[in-house]
């Protein structure tokens, strides 16, 4: 009986499988006709696509409230007020022509789309410009917290644009939009771009970019959320069945090329909120408990790591820092620089607050005389009043514009960078030269560059960089290939007036234009 039994067992599992299979199967399918019949089926898509295609339009209202939400960002952020910046998103009119752009590549409207494009960029270069201007006449002009939010995207920021994207989704289905959806969009768009505007008037790259690759990633994951609850809510589209799924591969593929770099820029972000906390706590640990860590400061885009701290204690340890170094390698697995100022202070707590704001006052007062030194140095430099001496003590940044001087060329005026800026190595100091002649760039007879010419391309990089007017290149067809990627290497464009011979230099002149006759 046993051996009977068996067989009977086995033929049965087959079966179960296939029942469990197709009950799977009516589930879904009981739910793919519960959403067809009452979910998309009661959504007036003519209308919605009516809507969607009418406030899509460029209007005097569309930028006027563009330069209005912009200019609040901007000066929220500049003021640090995240109130301020919340009033900014009320305003923005940023969701209409990006939902235009998801439902447009939903339906497979090009025309809608290039309409709806066309609206989007020219408020997003208008709300850039906007910034920029008000950045420009700003007496504050300090990377403040709520920019510097906005530099390091990770995949936080892609989560809170796709739950914007989908509720301002739903909401434009539904026919529920409002102001808050609005916000909702708002909040991912217009932050990041107030932010481009101020890295594009402070010339400050970091910003800059940072900035701008979250408003590209926010922008890119609102739109392709958008066409994908488009095409889940059923609106009819122009696109083949074979369009379709290279339509949604591509939607798909586009979401994993944002996560992945996005998730580790996340890891990166919480590796470093983590190795500061173990920093501090191992500062704390060398002082056996009893110190008070008043301000630390690592920096991980070094290497080694570098470690600065001050610290509040009863008791002065002299190997303190050798210490806190040989520990921090052990639990990090990486070489670690540590510097400490020992403050000490007495036992109470009263002491201990008393010696933290009268460090806090005297570093303060440091920095701002260490500044105004700068400032003077580079005024008798420069030739000018040291009150036209820009000085950021935040970021450590001083420019000023040199005057022109009898007899000095552009190499002088790099030489007094240089020395000014060798006293300070924890300062960015950058003397604007006045447009002086640029050095002919030497060639020997193997059509390589000579030493002199080596160092003629490195002043003329230097004072293109400093002035910001393009640089002309005259020379044979080798001469300026050897130059190309150099120039390429620094960022710097070049017009090239390719000319016959053989001739042992490129001239390198200013590309100003000629003054009009």
């Amino acid at each position: 009986m046993q051996t009977s039994s068996h067989p009977a067992d086995t033929n049965s599992t087959p079966g179960s499988t296939n029942i469990r299979r197709g009950g799977i199967q009516t589930v879904f399918r009981s739910i793919a006709r519960w959403w067809r019949i009452e979910v998309s089926g009661t959504v007036d898509q003519a209308a919605v696509i009516a809507k969607r295609r009418a406030e899509c339009d460029v209007s005097a209202r569309y930028l006027l409230m563009i330069c209005m939400s912009a200019g609040i960002a901007i000066l929220g952020m500049l003021l640090s007020s995240p109130a301020v910046v919340i009033g900014a998103m009320l305003l923005s009119p940023l969701m209409d022509p990006i939902m235009g752009v998801g439902f447009a590549l939903a339906i497979g409207d090009f025309h809608w789309l290039r309409r709806s494009v066309r609206s989007l960029a020219l408020g997003v270069g208008l709300a850039i410009v906007f910034c920029a201007i008000i950045v420009i006449f700003s007496p504050i002009q300090t990377v403040t917290t709520e920019i510097a939010s906005r530099t390091r995207p990770n995949l936080f920021d892609l989560l809170v644009a796709i739950f914007s994207a989908i509720a301002g989704g739903y909401a434009v289905i539904r026919g529920r939009e409002g102001t808050i959806v609005g916000v909702a969009i708002a909040t991912a768009l217009m932050p990041p771009l107030a932010a481009v505007g101020y890295g594009l008037a402070t010339w400050n790259w970091t910003v800059f970019s940072g900035a701008l690759l979250l408003f590209v990633t926010n922008l890119t994951a609102i739109a392709l959320t958008a066409t994908a609850m488009a095409r889940g809510y059923g609106f009819s589209t122009s696109l083949s069945e074979k369009q379709s799924q290279l339509q949604a591969f591509l939607i798909f593929a586009a979401f994993v090329a944002l996560a992945v770099p996005l998730g580790l820029s996340l890891y990166r972000i919480g590796w470093e909120a983590n190795t500061t906390r173990q920093i501090n706590s191992i500062v704390l640990e060398t002082f056996g408990g009893r110190a008070r860590v008043s301000d630390i400061q690592p920096d991980y885009k070094v290497h080694p790591i570098q470690v600065t701290a001050t610290v509040l204690t009863p008791e002065i340890i002299a190997d303190a820092e050798q210490l806190a170094s040989r520990e921090m390698e052990l639990k990090l697995g990486q070489p670690v620089d540590v510097s400490i100022t020992q403050l000490r202070v007495g036992t109470s707590a009263q002491a201990a607050e008393e010696a933290e704001l009268a460090n806090a006052r005297a570093k303060e007062a440091e920095a701002a005389q260490r500044a105004q030194s700068i400032a003077d140095r580079l005024a008798i430099l420069a030739g000018v009043p040291a009150s036209d001496v820009t000085i950021d003590r935040q970021q450590r940044r001083a420019l000023v514009n040199a005057k022109p001087l009898d007899g000095a060329t552009l190499a002088a005026y790099r030489e007094l960078e240089r020395r000014i800026d060798a006293t300070e190595p924890e300062w960015d100091i950058r003397i604007v030269p006045p447009l002086r002649a640029l050095p002919a760039i030497a060639f020997d007879e193997e059509g390589k560059l000579t030493p002199e010419g080596t160092r003629a391309l490195g002043l003329a990089i230097w004072a293109q960089r400093r002035i910001g007017i393009p640089i002309r290149l005259r020379g044979t067809e080798a001469q300026l290939e050897a130059l190309r990627m150099p120039l390429a290497d620094a960022r710097i464009d070049a017009e090239e007036d390719v000319v016959d011979g053989d001739a042992r230099s490129v001239e390198a002149t200013w590309a100003v234009p000629a003054p009009a006759s």
